[in-house]
């Protein structure tokens, strides 16, 4: 049977449409695949970083922070000036315990001599309720609109921790198995709206998010499950040095 040329372009037509949804599907899958595997990065940096106490966040650091954020292989080129980018999850203390995470953005740059690139894992611990708000607000510039610092490294540092903590936002990188602090001014962080769609099925303002509005997806486990027990871990390390300190409670 032969086909009239109406008709093959009606075969064509239709074999294109499916081909177009395949690949949107296909397309859909992978980034949400990408988040998932973001998600468990972030939680991986964290386990490898707190694993090595005397060159982990600081105990007094976790114990006291409001939210944590972090950006694994976050990217930085430098040809003539320096520049980074990178994306990662956050998530902020609620009354019921840690929020789900929320997908971010970071970028900035510094101008200088420079030559060369890098990814390194980026670690930034929100300290008080100020830095807090500026977090909430879902765009916020490091060094301009919310004060930062490269933070203390150590889990039992104490000599700058007090005078470092006082900054809203505390830095800190790794790079080729090393880990310190990192002068991030100049950086501007924003919610990543796209991810943030991919992982909850739809846009959810940040604030809603690291509220504590949104139940996390089981995808978001490693990384909370990662923040609760450096969280609680710390804060049972302080009680046990509080002569007659009471059982931790869970948090």
């Amino acid at each position: 049977m032969r086909l009239t040329a109406t008709v093959w372009h009606k075969c064509l037509l239709v074999l294109t449409i499916c081909s177009i949804f395949v690949g949107v599907s296909w397309s859909a899958d992978k980034d949400e695949s990408d988040v998932a595997k973001r998600i468990d990065a972030s939680a991986k940096v964290l386990n490898e970083i707190m694993a090595t106490p005397d060159k982990a966040i600081p105990d007094k650091v976790m114990r006291d922070a409001k939210c944590i954020a972090v950006v694994p292989s976050m990217v930085k080129i430098a040809v003539g000036f320096g520049g980074n980018h990178g994306k990662g999850v956050a998530t902020c203390r609620t009354e019921s315990g840690w929020s789900a995470p929320a997908p971010i953005t970071i970028t900035g740059g510094s101008w200088g001599l420079q030559l060369g690139g890098q990814a390194i894992d980026l670690v930034m611990v929100v300290m008080n309720d100020q830095g807090m708000e500026h977090l909430l607000s879902s765009k916020f510039k490091l060094g301009a609109d919310a004060s930062a610092a490269a933070g203390p490294v150590g889990r039992d540092a104490a000599a700058d921790t007090d005078l470092k903590m006082r900054a809203e936002v505390l830095t800190y990188s790794r790079a080729r198995g090393l880990f310190a602090g990192i002068d991030l001014s100049g950086s501007a962080l924003t919610q990543d709206k796209d991810e943030t769609r991919l992982l909850y099925g739809k846009f959810v303002p940040f604030s809603d998010i690291l509220n504590g509005k949104v139940r996390a997806t089981a995808d978001s486990e490693p990384f909370l499950s990662a923040v609760r027990k450096y969280s609680v871990q710390s804060k049972e390390s302080s009680r046990n040095e509080t002569p007659g300190a009471s059982s931790p409670a869970s948090h």
